[in-house]
């Protein structure tokens, strides 16, 4: 799971196309890398290494704004993760 740091008061709530995956992140823009699928390059590769393609699958659904909004949605994902289990949070 990625979470967001407490007191956040602006976020994104954001979808893999290629895992399916939803999460929120503290970077906003249209598009990011994915924290599951994603691969972020490694900048110490050999010669015979190949640089990873880099692809922004994660689009975002929507901008979160409002400390109790983007808690109200941290929550709301850890339950779909953890199966509705409340004692978990």
């Amino acid at each position: 799971m990625f979470y967001v740091p407490d007191g956040t008061e602006r976020c994104g709530y954001y979808e893999c196309k290629s895992c399916g995956s939803r999460f929120l992140d503290i970077k906003i823009g249209p598009s990011i890398v994915c924290p599951y699928c994603g691969e972020e390059p490694d900048m110490e590769i050999g010669p015979d290494e190949e640089m990873p393609v880099i692809t922004e699958d994660a689009k975002l659904v929507q901008m979160l704004q409002g400390e109790e909004e983007v808690a109200k949605y941290d929550q709301l994902l850890s339950l779909a993760v953890t199966g509705g289990d409340y004692n978990w949070i």
